[in-house]
């Protein structure tokens, strides 16, 4: 039988189940990665598991989130995930050796692998024709710990490129930005997006990392492409030819949708605030005044692209009220531009270098300024993510990014009247791994470090049949783990604190969140309400974990993203959709509701009668959960559930 190359990963991976759209797989992994960030906590899971060490071929912890160290909870972090790695078997990256993404693709990813990272841009490494799906930390520990990848079967989609991106001032960021203009923020929820047609040919393998890397902001499971003669030439110059396969899809595949995309036919987009998908042509915006331009994080990082930013910027100079902050994406990248005087031609025009690290675009410093415009080759602008609320965040290509730079307002690359190169990746690039450290042999003598900031995982009780809960906060759509759970160089390094951390939960959208949440907790605890695609954006599980820890029993929502609700479950908090979307109208805010015989629902039909307490009101909702799923809700979470059955 013909099948896509999704279909043959699967297959040659599957432990349990059939390869069937919607239907319930079990599949072996071969690589998972954690980053700082997620990781304290995930490792904090893996060892109250009870596993000695990690049973995946392949685990790596990098450092590349809570880069500042203005006290001792980031450096005792690191120090942290240094000897739990060690002890536990995993590669350590250390502080400086460049984002997860970036450096996985360059030393670890492999086509035709199955990876996870606890991190909602592990698809990055998609562009190297594996499967990599971002998920929460407790679901990574779990698998490190011998468990399978639980997934329902996607929907695969096919986007056929067509013609070439041959033009410098269009990049593959423009690609993602039109799909995302297409489709937006939910058009990917339940579908892996496989890339395939002639234009594949001439996307070199970061070109495809860029795509594939913001395919999560549509929501996709993940984004894959084929390995090729182009794959191999990468894995070549990087050392690792023997980790090439070649891997395409059979003529005749099926496929759920397919979309057509001419690549000859693109022009230079731009993300406008605040969302991914509020895409515009660029030259809509022509002479918008720009204060701030960003170039980097784990979109745009790549040797190639920095090349071309630095040879655009070389004789220039940054506009007078603008600051141009420049972060590559790893050591190797960082290292190959300083012997080349790469780096040196962006000091010379005003950059301002940072650390290999995600920097800015996790609001770990370089917050714009008060109403300022700031311009990002970066995956998201959600208010607020930047550091500063009433920021103006714009994403588009790294070209683009420094021309505005130079110009000191938004201007199309066609009009810019300075020239823009072309830049092929090398032939060869710069292999060490002097901040990449293999694991011992064995870690049984070895003492895991842990600092006063670090605690020990909540857990939660197992469900109850009766939830009687006051509704705390109603929400409007796509709110994102932004909103429920704020990152920034504040909040971040409290993450391995969860009941430090459950004080900013809601922080942005409801400052007395919290307060109120642990008032309620003594009262049932507490419901939200949340509208479609509830909880998009990053991996983090702390936008349930510590919700859990503040009394969160359930969220009743007319939609969710994929990672946040299998953080729900994951945590114990039960998912609901409502039955009939247009009750969510009739519920607000400081409402009390009762669900009785949650048990025997959950195992039956999974439709709930919802009683709103002092009225003759009642509306329906349902689980939709699967067999894995309700077990664990039962349990209390995956946790409990894990140590039961290990």
């Amino acid at each position: 039988m013909a099948m896509n190359i999704v279909e043959k990963i699967f297959a040659s991976h599957l432990t349990e189940g059939q390869i069937k759209e919607g239907a319930p797989l079990s599949l072996a992994v071969d690589q998972v990665y954690t980053q700082d960030a997620t990781g304290t906590m995930t490792w904090l899971e893996f060892e109250a598991i009870g596993i000695e060490r990690v049973k995946v071929p392949l685990a790596v912890s990098y450092v590349d989130h809570n880069m500042l160290q203005s006290d001792f909870m980031n450096a005792d972090d690191h120090l942290f995930l240094q000897t739990a790695a060690a002890k536990f078997g995993a590669y350590f990256s250390k502080p400086g050796n460049g984002i997860c993404h970036q450096v996985h693709l360059e030393r670890f990813a492999a086509p035709g692998k199955i990876a996870l990272g606890t991190d909602s841009h592990t698809p990055t490494q998609g562009g190297m024709g594996m499967i990599a799906i971002g998920v929460g930390g407790l679901e990574a520990a779990t698998v490190m710990a011998g468990a399978a990848l639980e997934i329902n079967m996607p929907k695969v989609v096919k986007v056929n490129l067509i013609g070439s991106l041959k033009k410098p001032h269009v990049t593959a960021m423009d690609v993602i930005l039109t799909l995302l203009k297409m489709l937006t923020v939910k058009g990917g929820v339940g579908k892996i997006f496989e890339y395939g047609g002639e234009g594949v040919k001439g996307l070199s393998i970061t070109e495809r990392a860029t795509i594939t890397n913001m395919g999560a902001e549509l929501g996709a499971t993940t984004s894959i492409f084929p390995s090729d003669g182009m794959t191999y030439k990468y894995l070549k110059a990087q050392g690792r030819e023997r980790d090439w396969i070649e891997l395409s899809a059979d003529e005749g595949a099926y496929y759920a949708e397919t979309i057509d995309l001419d690549l000859s036919s693109l022009e230079p987009m731009i993300a406008c605030p605040h969302s991914p998908d509020n895409v515009k042509p660029i030259k809509e915006l022509t002479g918008k005044k720009v204060h701030q331009v960003c170039i980097g994080s784990c979109t745009n990082s790549s040797y190639q692209a920095m090349k071309t930013v630095a040879l655009i910027l070389k004789g220039n100079v940054v506009a007078p009220e603008v600051s141009l902050m420049i972060n590559p994406g790893s050591k190797q990248v960082y290292e190959m531009l300083s012997r080349e005087g790469l780096i040196a031609d962006m000091i010379a025009a005003g950059s301002r270098i940072m650390e290999s690290s995600c920097g800015p675009c996790i609001g770990m410093g370089a917050a714009p300024g008060s109403g300022q415009v700031s311009v990002r080759s970066y995956n998201r602008n959600f208010k607020g993510r930047s550091g500063t609320k009433d920021a103006e965040i714009y994403l588009t290509n790294p070209v683009a990014c420094a021309l505005m730079a130079i110009k000191g307002f938004i201007v199309d690359p066609r009009n810019a009247h300075v020239d823009i190169p072309l830049v092929e990746e090398p032939e060869d690039f710069l292999i060490s791994n002097a901040l990449l450290l293999a694991p011992p042999e064995s870690g049984s003598d070895l003492t895991i470090i842990r600092g006063p900031n670090i605690k020990e995982v909540p857990i939660k009780d197992p469900l109850s049949d009766i939830i009687e809960a006051e509704i705390i906060l109603k929400t409007g759509d796509n709110v994102t783990t932004d909103d429920i759970m704020p990152a920034g160089s504040k909040i971040l390094p409290l993450r391995s604190n969860i009941p430090a951390i459950s004080d900013f939960v809601f922080r942005n959208l409801d400052e007395s969140f919290a307060k109120r949440a642990a008032q309620l907790k003594e009262r049932g605890g507490c419901i939200i309400i949340g509208g479609d695609n509830y909880g998009q954006g990053s991996s983090r599980e702390h936008a349930a974990l510590a919700p859990m820890y503040l009394g969160l029993q359930a969220v009743i929502a007319k939609s969710f993203a994929r990672i946040h609700r299998s953080n729900l479950i994951n945590f114990g908090i039960l998912p609901l959709v409502f039955k009939d979307s247009s009750d969510y109208a009739r519920v607000n805010q400081g409402d009390r509701l009762r669900i009785e015989g949650v048990k025997e629902s959950l195992k039956g039909s999974q439709t709930f009668t919802i009683r709103v307490l002092g009225t003759e009101s009642t509306f329906m909702a349902l689980g939709n959960l699967n067999e894995r799923e309700r077990a664990l809700i039962l349990s209390g979470g995956l946790l409990q559930h894990t140590r039961q059955h290990r």
